[in-house]
């Protein structure tokens, strides 16, 4: 029996954090390279220590973008707000070692071939508007807000990097209230105290949270260490792809172990994790569960999924099998089919880099298309 009594915790971290920094400038660079040619293919990973960027990976695209990689990387490190002594985006180093894609890979790939073995989940569940577990979703609102304040002047003694964590309480199955919140924020001065702080960001926490959730109970740690002054890369390494829990469901939901960042739509890490998502999401959308569970496998060079396999964990209001068989036919589950369903060769991905790739609006150009419902009717019928 699924329990409906518990506490269930997540954390996000913000678009400074080193890893993050690492996946922005790894998005960027695939954005540049599909604006100038939808059908490059770019695996890049970005490594970054204090006032030092490093870029390497296998490309194929435009070769006039690989000149501008630094520029790229400048532009993304400004845009995210480091203008510090450790790590200065006019004066950190930017080496770049990006390179021609394997041809033993790109001939998988050529016959619309998935680009690598692996297996993708995807996840949905009815407890928030977003159709996204709490834990994780409200962990990125409090960082989201706090990059929003600080970036317009309204809080300028907070730093780029942060993190976040939220302890729900869970009562018959849904989300009632915050057990615990954990926060840890850069600051500009080192004589700010961690109750300067709180003082700070808990107005900005109390309005992103839902009433009530916050009460006397609620126990905080924010900047439980103390000064937080030396942020980022300067103070800790980053690397592309370190954070795919954060990136996904928060650890309600199996992650297949492939990270996104840098990542082009052939592999399948990336293209079919938003397929499984989207999958996922309309199930729940369509009322043929209260959450759902949706795994695709995939071999390097074949194109049809190996297995498609759902799990409702006993809220289904039809089978799993039944599920599975509809999945597969309201959408081709082909590299090729994901792609064109959800218009993924556009320069769409750097957005995504910070604050979740699941659980955000839909955009107009074409940005977050894995979070639409537009498959409600199609499964509904299939069923």
């Amino acid at each position: 029996m699924t329990r409906e009594n518990y506490v269930f915790t997540s954390e996000s971290v913000s678009e400074g954090h080193p890893d993050k920094v690492c996946d922005r400038i790894s998005d960027a660079i695939l954005d540049a390279f599909l604006a100038e040619d939808p059908y490059s293919r770019v695996a890049c990973e970005t490594f970054a220590t204090t006032d030092r960027v490093v870029i390497g990976g296998e490309v194929t695209g435009p070769g006039a973008v690989i000149q501008r990689v630094e520029e790229i990387a400048r532009e993304c490190v400004r845009d995210i707000g480091y203008e510090q002594e450790g790590f200065h985006w006019a004066n950190m180093k930017v080496d770049s070692y990006l390179h021609a894609q394997s041809a033993h890979i790109s001939q998988g790939v050529d016959k619309d071939g998935a680009g690598d073995q692996g297996i993708m989940f995807g996840y949905a569940t009815d407890e928030t508007e977003e159709l996204m577990p709490a834990p994780i979703q409200y962990s990125h609102a409090v960082l989201r807000r706090l990059a929003e304040v600080r970036k317009s002047g309204q809080e300028p003694t907070l730093g780029p990097d942060a993190k976040s964590q939220l302890s729900v309480r869970y009562e018959g199955g849904k989300p009632v209230g915050v057990s615990s919140i954990v926060l840890s924020t850069q600051h500009a001065h080192e004589s700010q105290t961690s109750d300067d702080i709180r003082a700070i960001v808990e107005p900005h926490i109390r309005d992103v949270l839902p009433e009530g959730w916050i009460t006397e109970a609620t126990e905080w740690w924010v900047n439980p260490t103390g000064t937080f002054v030396i942020g980022g890369p300067d103070g800790d390494a980053g690397l592309t792809g370190r954070k795919i829990i954060v990136d996904t469901y928060g650890g309600a939901a199996p992650h297949g172990g492939g990270a996104f960042s840098g990542k082009d739509p052939t592999k399948v890490d990336r293209s079919a994790a938003y397929a499984a998502r989207y999958l996922a999401k309309n199930v729940v959308a369509a009322g043929l569960a209260k959450r759902c569970v949706i795994q695709l496998s995939y071999a390097i060079g074949v194109a049809k999924p190996l297995s498609i396999y759902a799990d409702t964990f006993g809220t289904g209001e039809v089978s799993e099998e039944a599920i599975e068989r509809a999945v597969a036919e309201a959408m081709v589950l082909t590299p090729r089919g994901i792609r064109e369903h959800l218009h993924l060769n556009r320069p769409i991905y750097q957005r995504t880099a910070a604050y979740g790739h699941f659980g955000r609006a839909p955009e107009a150009d074409g940005g977050f298309s894995w979070e639409r419902t537009d498959l409600v009717a199609a499964l509904k019928a299939a069923v």
